[in-house]
């Protein structure tokens, strides 16, 4: 099977500063390192890393080839990452002496993929395989739609947050993955988790808690520890636990089999400076002594 990636290819601007600045406050960084980095382009590379074959639908401008290439390097399938007349995504991504972040985006062509560009790609698609989306491009409840028409299975990673963008989409998905405050967020607009009524499960992370799984078709929760590790930077670990529950569904592994694994994945990124040129590969989580 494949994993199909509506996702978002950013430029990331790293600076080290010394705490995230507060209103009105200048800092002066430590350090800049500039890498590949995106929701969407994490969780490409993390689910390559993880052992899946994995096609990047998505958009970059003419700034944007190295990206690309980047992409490819790491064993992402770049054909359906369109080239347009405007600039990439980037992001800025404050980094505090703890690995506590703050991050602002600029979508950029992240924000201008055709829904042609999108049907075509996933008519080659198989049923059983993956499609996998975020909030950072347009366009998410045609793709949703359209790969629930063809039999796929549907995960969603709701960030950045948007009530109405993700229930314009919930019909048709089957598995949401987001941390606590989103789910708050989401509970606070609505009055109810999400998927509630439904038979939906929903991944919640705790960061360095853990995460729980919720099963809406049965009411059943578990929970998930994660390793004690201390964090030099807690950027992209999300994204790759996505990436790694996508890419073990998308092997044959069951749901929580596919997070345990996802879980110590996400554990050891926190442990390394950057964002997709560091996401770990499965031997180095298999190896991992956690």
């Amino acid at each position: 099977m494949s994993i199909y990636n509506l996702g978002s290819i950013n430029a990331d601007y790293v600076y080290a500063v010394p705490h995230l600045p507060e209103p009105g406050e200048t800092l002066a960084a430590r350090d800049l390192t500039k890498g590949l980095g995106g929701k969407g382009a994490n969780m490409s590379v993390a689910a390559a890393r993880a052992g899946a074959h994995v096609c990047h639908i998505g958009a970059v401008g003419p700034d944007g080839g190295w990206m690309v290439e980047r992409l490819m390097e790491y064993g992402v399938d770049t054909r359906a990452i369109a080239r347009l007349e405007m600039p990439s995504g980037h992001a800025i991504i404050n980094v505090d002496r703890h690995g506590e972040n703050a991050i602002v985006i600029y979508p950029g062509a992240n924000r201008h993929i055709s829904t042609p560009q999108i049907g075509l790609v996933l008519s080659e698609a198989a049923a059983g395989g993956t499609l996998l989306f975020q909030n950072e491009t347009n366009a998410q409840d045609y793709a949703a739609e359209t790969a629930r028409s063809l039999g796929m299975r549907v995960i969603c990673c709701p960030a950045p947050y948007d009530t109405a963008a993700l229930e314009r989409v919930l019909p048709f998905v089957d598995l949401v993955i987001l941390n606590q405050i989103e789910a708050a967020q989401h509970k606070e607009v609505t009055g109810q988790p999400i998927g509630h009524g439904s038979a939906i499960k929903v991944i919640t992370t705790f960061g360095s808690k853990g995460c729980t799984l919720t099963d809406h078709a049965t009411g059943h929760v578990k929970e998930f520890a994660a390793p004690s590790v201390v964090p030099v930077d807690t950027t992209g670990a999300g994204d790759t636990f996505a990436g790694y529950v996508a890419a073990g569904l998308d092997r044959g592994l069951p749901l929580e089999q596919s997070i345990s694994l996802a879980t110590r994945a996400a554990a050891l990124m926190v442990t390394r400076h950057g964002t997709a040129d560091v996401i770990p590969d499965l031997k180095d989580v298999q190896d991992s002594l956690f």
